[in-house]
């Protein structure tokens, strides 16, 4: 570390005004500004955006930060702006002279964050830039990088091949050159860091591993019969928890869109929010929320991200998440000011005949996957051994989605981010599955579990708790008695 310890902490007091560093904050940057890897699993609300961003600005040079979702980018962005600190953002929805802008900041090394997606980090023009010698990068971080595990396989294939992307940077920097990465998410059981390690080349990385227990936060599962008593069961909810801040998580922008209708026939402050919104649309909900303008936001999974919102006190799963790491994400947004929260799931009955929505849901994503594995195994063969991503998605639609597949199980290896080697063309649908049946089994476990909830989530995320462990607040642990009237 070339700067001094006591620089850094005053930069910190000076920049976001805090005495000192929540543990394991500092402990985080020092490994990064010692240009080590880094794996970090802090909870929601842990702090982590100066984790990575204070080494950024204390350093020369630019660090990149990959990060999933639009939105996610621009609240963090925006943060930076108002604090005064220089860092910039390029996506798609970015008009041509603000691409231009950015781009040209680049070259002059005038940046020292930039935020983009999987996607931009890996289009040509861009990477023709970052890959110019005289370019520094310092370090490149993966924000909510469960993303790569959750979609990379069949939603999101440029998360499976950036650990090519520093092992071909260096190829271009002058010797010596230390290019570190760090990857942050809220959750990432045993299974999931291994695979995190593996898929990013990370080396030796200094692992943090932070509880995401909340005592504050309370969980319920509830069944309901009918698509009715699914309606009266979020009102109830609502009604017990008065006027207060919440989110309601769905599964889809329909049921987002038909939800918000319904609750605004009731005379509530709601909005309906997906990633079909434009940015002017996503950022105004964001805002108006934030503000209280909005009691509770209609959502699916792409709200929540990065938004920083402390006096939440209620998360509604009005379909369960297909996950159990969505889960813990999404109810981790509630209660971070460390009052008293409340959760609640809603599930069909055992049967799915009074309510079929779960089944036909969870048999809709089901099908989708098993379609996307048997294109995969069609198109096996025809794949070169060798090649290109640019030539295969010309020249097969499900091409560069097959070969994230191959490379989840070992079958494939990225030269560079642009070019493959398969190893073997054997694929079979058990290899496919495994996974996939693992964590939907482990959700549906979850959600009928007789035990204490937080200790069943605990263990499911690595963390040993002693026999006798009780949370106290759970449905589970207070026998269903939670706060509902």
């Amino acid at each position: 570390m070339d700067i001094a310890w006591h620089e850094v902490r005053e930069k910190f007091k000076t920049i976001w005004g805090y005495q000192d560093f929540k543990s394991p904050q500092g402990e985080i940057i020092r490994t990064l500004l010692d240009g080590k890897d880094a794996l970090v699993v802090l909870p929601t609300g842990g702090g982590k955006s100066i984790c990575f961003q204070l080494p950024a600005l204390v350093q020369t040079g630019l660090t990149i930060v990959v990060s999933p979702l639009v939105a996610l980018m621009e609240n963090q962005v925006s943060q930076l702006k108002q604090l005064g600190l220089s860092g910039a953002l390029l996506h798609g929805e970015l008009s041509k002279r603000d691409r231009q802008y950015t781009l040209q900041a680049i070259l002059r090394q005038r940046l020292s964050l930039l935020y983009l997606s999987p996607e931009t980090l890996l289009s040509v023009p861009l990477w023709e830039i970052i890959s110019q010698p005289q370019i520094k990068i310092t370090g490149i971080i993966l924000d909510e990088v469960h993303c790569l595990t959750q979609w990379g396989n069949t939603f999101r294939p440029g998360y499976r091949r950036l650990g090519a992307v520093r092992r071909s940077l260096l190829k271009h920097k002058p010797g010596g050159t230390k290019i570190a990465i760090a990857a942050f998410t809220a959750t990432a059981d045993p299974q999931t860091q291994t695979e995190i390690i593996q898929v990013l080349e990370l080396k030796q990385p200094e692992i943090f591993l932070v509880s995401p227990y909340r005592p504050n936060l309370n969980l319920k599962i509830k069944t309901v019969w009918t698509p009715r008593g699914r309606k009266e069961a979020a009102l109830k909810f609502i009604r017990a928890n008065k006027n207060s801040s919440g989110l309601v998580y769905v599964r889809s922008r329909r049921d987002s869109q038909v939800l918000a209708q319904w609750f605004r026939s009731l005379n509530y402050s709601v909005a309906a929010y997906h990633a079909g919104l434009v940015s002017s649309q996503r950022r105004k909900i964001e805002q108006e929320w934030i503000s209280g303008k909005i009691q509770f936001a209609i959502c699916t999974s792409a709200f929540g991200m990065g938004i920083d919102k402390g006096n939440v006190r209620f998360i509604i799963h009005y379909h369960p998440p297909e996950l159990i790491a969505e889960y813990i994400q999404e109810v981790g947004r509630a209660g971070r000011d460390s009052k008293p929260a409340h959760t609640l799931t809603l599930i069909s009955e055992p049967t799915g005949w009074f309510d079929p929505e779960d089944k036909q849901r969870s048999q809709f994503f089901k099908r989708q996957l098993e379609e996307q594995y048997r294109a995969a195994q069609r198109l096996i063969k025809e794949l070169p051994n060798r090649g290109d991503i640019a030539t295969i998605k010309q020249q097969f639609p499900q091409g560069e989605i097959t070969l994230a597949i191959l490379h989840s199980l070992g079958l494939l290896s990225w030269q560079d981010p642009f070019h493959y080697r398969k190893h073997s063309a054997r694929l079979t649908s058990h290899d496919l599955f495994n996974s996939q049946k693992y964590y939907q089994k482990q959700m549906q476990q979850y959600l009928k579990t007789k035990q204490c909830r937080w200790k069943f989530l605990l263990q499911a995320f690595g963390f040993e708790e002693k026999r006798e462990f009780k949370c106290g607040n759970c449905d589970r642990c207070l026998g269903n008695n939670i706060l509902e009237a």
